[in-house]
């Protein structure tokens, strides 16, 4: 998706667990590892933006992990589950992401990238595979 302001998007990161195993791919643009995301489109919510751009970039669905605030909803007023982490990160000059970074669970490892969402490396790493100083983060 294109830039919606040109000073500050808002985006998601989502780093998918399926038991003892995080799901990583290799950024087409910045070409290191790391979880499906993008940006926040002005019809959705953090949380809505969190599982769409999981299901386009891999087509899994997805839970988000998180404790969910205990407030009352109502009319007009919907609680979220809140990003683990978040990030301010310059795009260029002029331009910046503020990223929500989330965790999520798959009951499957079964990934179908999308057609436009195309990593030429996405595979699920284990903690002790990441741990391993052979481990390349790319460039």
């Amino acid at each position: 998706m294109p830039h919606i302001h040109e000073k500050i998007d808002f985006t998601v990161t989502v780093y998918v667990v399926n038991e003892s195993a995080v799901l990583l791919r290799v950024h087409d643009k910045f070409k290191f590892w790391l979880g499906a995301g993008g940006h926040i489109e002005l019809d959705e919510d953090p949380n809505q933006a969190a599982i769409r751009e999981v299901k386009e970039e891999v087509g899994l669905d997805v839970r988000l992990i998180g404790k969910m605030p205990d407030v009352a909803e109502s009319e007009g007023y919907r609680n979220l589950i809140p990003p683990s982490f978040m990030n301010i990160h310059s795009i260029n000059d002029t331009h910046q992401h503020c990223d929500l970074i989330y965790f999520a669970e798959s009951d499957t490892r079964n990934v179908v990238q999308g057609e436009t969402e195309i990593s030429d490396e996405i595979r699920w790493f284990t903690k002790e595979e990441l741990m391993d100083p052979a481990f390349e983060c790319k460039e």
